[in-house]
């Protein structure tokens, strides 16, 4: 009985269970803070991890995701480019958060990004 009470109280309130978002993938635009112009991606959910295409020309690797209601965090690391953490909310086919780029020897360089489910 409590589990089908904390199932409805899940469903209800439109939280984002455990791999709710495996399999989903969004088409984002990414912008560095205080620069013009906008990159295009893929953020990729598939078995409990986050992929970003874009990082792919850098070597990160997918990385586990976590998710409490609607938001989601994950890290991603690559062994020559350092590591990047992504934090963002999903609310029905749409995404949008930041990410943060660090690596030895230079500044954390944040970016934010916004985008919808690829159909």
């Amino acid at each position: 009985m409590k589990k089908l009470f904390l199932a409805l109280m899940l469903f209800s309130s439109g939280a984002l269970a455990k791999g709710t978002l495996d399999g989903k993938v969004f088409t984002v635009e990414s912008t560095e803070k205080g620069k013009a112009g906008a990159e295009k991606d893929d953020l990729d959910f598939t078995k409990g991890k986050l992929h970003s295409k874009g990082c792919d020309q850098y070597g990160f690797d997918a990385g586990a995701y976590k998710t409490e209601g609607n938001k989601f965090e994950a890290d991603t690391a690559s062994a020559k480019e350092g590591k990047i953490h992504w934090s963002g909310t999903v609310v029905g086919d749409h995404i949008e958060g930041s990410y943060v780029w660090t690596k030895a020897g230079q500044k954390p360089i944040e970016y934010s990004f916004k985008g919808a489910l690829k159909k």
